[in-house]
């Protein structure tokens, strides 16, 4: 499997439990990783061939910011799904970093993986 990959994408979102958090936007850091095959795409050398990782972008960030939810894992599972569903994606995998929330502690965050990994 070929993994096309988007690095420290930065969102603001609504997203927390605490009553502070649900007053203010946080800025999420997002690593992710896109299974697929990019055979054809290297064959052929057009972008109809591959995951269009400016549109994978521009509908993570869409969706995260139209987001409310109050766990990172609940994000997480909305955008893994949003995106195998809408892309020619068999495999994700999502780390999102809520840096800072915490005083003691530089990262906080969450990795899942969904889909097919083959």
């Amino acid at each position: 499997m070929d993994i096309v990959y988007l690095r420290d994408l930065r969102v603001d979102a609504l997203i927390g439990v605490w009553a502070w958090e649900r007053r203010i936007r946080q800025t999420l850091i997002m690593d992710i990783d896109l299974g697929t095959d990019c055979s054809r795409a290297g064959a052929s050398d057009d972008i109809a061939d591959t995951v269009d990782y400016k549109a994978v972008t521009d509908r993570i960030m869409a969706a995260t910011r139209a987001s409310e939810f109050k766990l990172i894992e609940a994000l997480a599972e909305h955008l893994a799904q949003t995106v195998l569903t809408e892309f020619d994606v068999r495999w994700i995998r999502i780390n999102i970093n809520k840096q800072g929330v915490l005083r003691d502690v530089r990262d906080v965050g969450i990795i899942i993986e969904r889909g097919a990994r083959a």
